[in-house]
């Protein structure tokens, strides 16, 4: 005679696992204009107008973030072959918006426009910045320069 093993109902086993998501810090830079221009005679300071120079940053990071704009060369170089003439980097001013003091900008070291302690708002915080230039004695043409602007985690 034998018996079967018979099921038991009603009897369970169980485990559990946890479910971890890492986030991690994360920055981006967005939206920058892709030029603009300055014009005017010698002599005369001039001012961005339109387009302004905006950017958006976006960063969860808690400590906050800066903003840095750094010239790729000490100047801006004319676009006609030929022309000699440059515009030393330093007569190019920056500033964010809303602010009073112009900066120079530096070849080799970038200069801040924006730093807080805080993230951004989720949808990335919108900055304007305004450039500001001398116009010098120099023959006429387009003289530019490429300007790298860099949002780092603080």
């Amino acid at each position: 005679m034998s018996t079967g093993a018979n099921a038991v109902p009603g009897q369970t086993s169980t485990q559990t696992t946890i479910a971890n998501v890492v986030v991690g810090s994360s920055i981006t830079l967005t939206g920058l204009v892709p030029s603009f221009t300055l014009a005017g005679n010698p002599g005369e300071t001039v001012s961005t107008t339109a387009p302004p120079v905006t950017f958006t940053v976006t960063t969860n990071n808690n400590e906050g973030y800066t903003v840095t704009v750094a010239p790729e060369t000490p100047t801006l170089n004319p676009t006609t072959p030929g022309n000699t003439d440059t515009i030393p980097i330093g007569d190019l001013r920056v500033r964010e918006a809303g602010t009073t003091a112009f900066t120079p900008l530096v070849f080799g070291t970038p200069v801040t426009v924006h730093t807080q302690a805080t993230p951004s708002a989720e949808a990335g915080d919108t900055f304007t910045n305004d450039y500001q230039i001398t116009i010098p004695f120099v023959t006429p043409d387009t003289y530019s320069a490429v300007l790298d602007y860099v949002a780092t985690t603080l």
